[in-house]
Parts: structure tokens; sequence; C-alpha cells
């Protein structure tokens, strides 16, 4: 992160229903992005806020019986709330009724009215009420709306109305898109936005008659309209930085490093906007990044689907932190994510139960038993301690490569993976045996190395989870420090002699959703040791001889397409290398597996499951609580080796 200011912009969200889980998305996205460049010690300006003019507003609030404007103050206060619960760090949110932004955008109008970029017409064609949009006979053969995620009927209007002369830069826009690839992100919608541009482009209508609709921002050269919403809601992003009125702030912040939008409102932000901006003479933003949508039953979710998930719900049962990391974890910035009930508990108790969570617990405890509750000094490193050290620094230079990049999701793996690799070296170390054998400098190795993990995994995951990193801080004994994201990369950084804090349940597990549970059998699922005793089927040794149980590799993990249960691992047995199916994927995730020491059948025959072949069945034990456990082998020991 070389650059010295960094503004990110949201989309102003409009005010004609609650927000809803793509409003979160985007926003918290823009928060994580701010935090991490605030970490690096990077100037932010973060802007986000509320589109409060055009039809929709003007008809949800005739619906209730009260003026647009009061349906608006009463709509913002659900965003702002929402942004303070999920503990969004905006540096300004901008209503489009300000006086601030209205001026500014009136005279916008009355120097491009001036200079010829304005001029009034008749229009005879097809409107959309959703979108806000005109279009030609060509656009809707069907009288459909064409737009992203519309499909609403279009309906035909004849009227007088003020166009932009937005044709006339189509050619300027084609070649300024080519010559900057940087500009629109990812790259296949900086193609959609060229694809779009093959066809003829239109002027743009910037007015709507007050006889039609009277709640917008009166054009300044004609009282008898009111300006189109959008050629109203886009100047925000300026006028929220005193364009016009403040140069000195203006010329600080722009041109704008991130512009975050859906990718359902691409056209307005990568060629109404752009050319808007070269019409006024002002500097292109240096990119507009479109992200997917979230998924609900393989569809958009959206208010007439009645399938939209709101973030409180999800808030208030699971917490901030889990909700944030959920988003940043499952959507790579750009595609779209399914958000499903069991895939959000899934990563929670995988990621952060039994990964983040367990191994604080696992630190602090013997830290608090061993050492009296003070990090220890560390002796010399092995070739452990040196693995994992590289592990986590991998980490921190995945994370900050991923902000750079816009793929979010690729730095939460690598810390994910080394959570896993941290969990696995306590189980290689195993510092209670040193412990019981008097290992001293082996033991304050181990835990210094383990809490040194958890000081840098704290830093990096703190801008998608501030609440629980500081708890996590705290509890580390170094909770009142002011860090820098370069101390990431800084290995040794927390002193031994620190006193650590009070022993803290991270996250508690979660309970799998009821829809999502198996019916436990009662009569095959003991409730105590007693009861197995008597419901054991007893077999002979000789057919006990018949299973080869054998210890394996597990060289790499990944998911089975269309099956949440299933994850196909490549082992390896000895000198032989084979594919298991597992259905472990609600209690393991693919990097947790990786380089583990799992016991399998290895005499099984072989069988397909889901199209995939499995040669072999791994061992696992489910308890009462529903957790799944593979099991394992105590102590370093080889793949190959027969078992029992």
């Amino acid at each position: 992160m070389t650059q010295s200011r960094f503004y990110v912009t949201t989309p102003i969200y409009y005010v004609n229903a609650k927000p809803h889980i793509g409003h979160a998305y985007t926003t918290i996205v823009a928060d994580v992005l701010s935090r991490y460049h605030r970490l690096a010690g990077v100037e932010v300006h973060f802007l986000t806020g509320t589109d409060e003019h055009g039809q929709k507003v003007q008809q949800a609030a005739a619906q209730r019986g009260v003026s647009p404007q009061h349906h608006a103050d009463e709509t913002v206060v659900a965003f702002r709330e929402l942004w303070k619960t999920l503990e969004i760090t905006n540096d300004d949110f901008i209503r489009t009724t300000e006086e601030r932004h209205k001026q500014i955008v009136q005279n916008i109008l009355q120097n491009l009215y001036d200079r010829g970029e304005i001029y009034k017409a008749e229009y005879d064609g097809w409107y959309c009420v959703t979108c806000e949009r005109f279009f030609t006979e060509r656009d809707v053969p069907e009288r459909i709306c064409p737009e992203a995620g519309c499909g609403r009927p279009v309906q035909r209007i004849s009227e007088s109305n003020y166009f932009f002369k937005m044709s006339q830069y189509k050619d300027w826009l084609v070649s300024y898109i080519n010559d900057n690839p940087c500009f629109i992100q990812p790259d296949f919608r900086r193609n959609e936005t060229l694809g779009f541009l093959r066809q003829k482009l239109n002027d743009l209508c910037i007015s709507r008659p007050k006889s039609r609709m009277s709640w917008g921002i009166e054009l300044p050269f004609d009282s008898e309209f009111v300006t189109y919403v959008w050629f109203d809601a886009l100047i925000n992003y300026i006028s929220g930085i005193g364009y016009s009125v403040n140069p000195e702030l203006f010329a600080k912040w722009w041109p704008a490093s991130c512009q975050l939008v859906g990718k359902d409102i691409l056209t307005t932000h990568t060629v109404y906007w752009p050319i808007m901006l070269k019409a006024m003479g002002v500097e292109m933003p240096k990119m507009i990044f479109a992200h997917g949508w979230w998924l609900s039953g393989g569809s958009r979710m959206s208010k007439s689907s009645g399938n939209v998930i709101d973030p409180m719900d999800f808030v208030e049962r699971c917490g901030i932190d889990a909700f944030r990391y959920f988003l940043m974890a499952e959507m790579a910035l750009g595609q779209d994510a399914a958000f499903t009930e069991d895939a959000f508990v899934r990563r929670y108790n995988a990621d952060l139960a039994n990964g983040l969570g367990n191994l604080l617990s696992r630190v602090a405890t013997m830290i608090g038993r061993e050492c009296g509750g003070i990090v220890p000094e560390p002796a010399a490193e092995s070739e452990h301690e040196i693995a994992l050290k590289e592990s986590v620094l991998r980490a921190s230079s995945a994370m900050q490569k991923g902000i750079e990049v816009m793929r979010i999701d690729t730095g939460v793996v690598a810390v994910s993976e080394a959570i896993a690799e941290a969990n696995r070296y306590i189980e290689q170390r195993q510092p209670w045996r040193m412990s019981k054998d008097g290992d001293k400098a082996g033991l304050a190795t181990v835990l210094y190395s383990v809490a040194e993990t958890l000081r840098i995994l704290s830093l990096l995951l703190s801008p998608i989870m501030p609440g629980k990193t500081a708890e996590l801080r705290k509890a580390l004994g170094i909770g009142g420090d002011h860090p820098h994201l370069k101390d990431s990369a800084r290995w040794g950084l927390l002193k031994p002699g620190t006193r650590i804090g009070e022993k803290i349940a991270l996250f508690p597990r979660l309970d799998e959703p009821k829809e999502t549970r198996k019916p436990v059998d009662k009569t095959s699922v003991p409730e105590s040791g007693q009861a197995a005793a008597k419901d054991i089927v007893q077999i002979e040794f000789n057919d006990f001889k018949q299973v080869d149980l054998r210890t394996a590799k597990v060289l790499t993990a990944e998911r089975v397409e269309g099956a949440d249960k299933l994850l196909r691992l490549e082992i390896e047995i000895g000198d032989e290398k084979r594919q298991i199916v597992a259905g472990i994927a609600k209690h393991y995730t693919p990097e947790q597996l990786v380089g583990r020491t799992i016991v399998v059948v290895a005499n099984l025959k072989p069988a397909r499951i889901r199209g995939v072949e499995s040669n072999g069945m791994l061992l696992a034990a489910t308890g009462n609580d529903g957790v799944l456990s593979l099991v394992s082998i105590d102590g370093e020991v080889g793949s190959g080796l027969r078992v029992g």
C-alpha cells in the first residue's frame, strides 16, 4: 500500500425500503478496505449515504400517506443504525436531500446547460419505473426492462424533457477504457461495458416533468422540471468532498481510489458517470469495482422475490464479527455467492470455533497452567517453529496482496491455513508431553510460537473482525497497544514476560440449523458408555483381522461440486497415493485437513459417491453434541503404518 491517501465510496442506497444484506455487504467491504489502509498508516476518507429522490421514493411515501421528505427522514435512520451496529467507520454520510448536495447538483446542471451540453427535446419511448430509465423500441422488444435483475414491465411515455449529450463521448470512453485497464474491475466487467458500448449510445434524459414526478432537485434553468435521479445521485461522490465549493478538500481526495458498486448498476457507473465527469472537466476515478450478488435459493435476493435476508437476524444470533467474517470469506469480490444458514454455521464452526477460538483456548490454558499466566521466553527454533513462522508470514503477505488486488477472500484463506497450521503444530509438538517430561525449554518455545502466531493473525483479521480481535489481543495481554500493519510481517514482537488476560471463549460453537440435522437413531446410537457396551455386536478376532487400518497423510482436499457435505481427499498411504470421499465438509474445511495424518480403512472396496471414486474410508467419531472429530494418532508417525 504505497499511496498516502485512500478515498473509497459505496453506492448511495435508495430509501424506498429498509437495508438488506446486499447493502450491508458493499458497506462492510468498504469498511474493511478502509480499516486495512488506516492500519497501514494511510489517510482514509470513506463516503456512504442515501439516495432520497425519485419516483420510487415518491410512491413509497404516497403508500404510507406521508411526504417524501418525511419518508426519507424515517428510512435513513435504519441505514445509520445498521452501519453503527455493523461497526462501519465511514467518515461521511451524505443524503441527496441535503442542501450541500442539491446546490452542487444545480451548479453542475447550469454549467452544462450554459455550455450547450444539455438541450430540450420531445421524447416518445419506454420507461421502467423501478430502474427509472428510458428505453428505445429496440431495447425492449418484449416490453420488459432489460436491466440486470429487473425484468419488470415498462410503460409508454411521450413528453418533453431535457437531454445530456452523452452520445458524443462514446468514442472517447471506449478509448479511455482500453487505455486504462484498471479503470473497471474485475476484467470481465470491463469487457461487459465495452460490449454495451458496441451498440448505439443515446443521449441521456436528465429531467422529469413535475406534472408526472415532483420529488427531485429542481432544474436551475426550468422550474417545471426536476433532475433525473441517477444524474442527481452519481454526483454525491464529488459533492461529498466539496466539488466547486471547497477546492482544497476536493483536491485532497479526488480522484477516488475505489468506487464500489453492485453489478446491477454497472452501466450507470461505467458509462453515465465517466461521461458526466468528462463533460464537467473532472478527472476519472482510479477504479470502479463491481461486485456480484448474494443468492438465496439459486436466485438473486430481492424484495419482490421474498428471499431477502435481514443482516440483523444473523448479527443478533451469531455476533457482528462472525457475520462480517462470513461475508468477506464466502464471496470472491466480483463473483456471485450463496448465503445459507447452513453455510454460515459450517464456516463459523470450522474457521472460528474449531480454528481461531480453539487455538486461543489451547495456548491460554497452557500458559496459565504451565507459566503462571506469563508469556515465556522461547528457546532455539526447530524446523517445526520455522515452518509455522513461514506459514504465518505467508498469510501476512497474502492478506496484504489480497487487499491490493481486491481479493479479501484469498487473504482470509491464507489466514485460515495459518490457523490450521498452528493447530497442527500443537499436535505435532505435544506441549502437554513436554510438560510431563520436564522439557521446559521446548514447552516455552511452543507456547511462545503459538501466542506470537495469534498476535499476527489478530492483526491481519482486525479490519474484518474488529471486536473479536480486540478481545483476542486483550487475552494475549496486548490489548492497549497501537499496532501497524507492518507488524504483521515481523515475527517476535510479542514480548516474553507479558501477562496474558483472562481466559475467554472467543467463538462458542453454533448448533447446526434444525433443518440440516439428521434425526438421531436411538436404537443404534447409545447415550452412554454403559449402553454402548450392551448394544455393540461382538465379532471374532479373525473378522477384525480382515479390516486393514492404516495411517494416511492428506495431500490435498477440496469440496465435491454440488455436494454440501462431501470432501475429496488425495491421501498418501506409504508409497501409494489414492483418493477418498468423506462426508465431513460440515465439520472441517479443506485447509484444516491438508498435512494431517489420519486413519483409514485401506482395504475397503472402491465405491462411487456423487460420481467420484472413493478408494477407502477415514475414521471419525461423533460426540453427543453432534461434533465430529477425526481419529488422530498420538505423536509423529509416517503414512502407511498398520493400526491395531
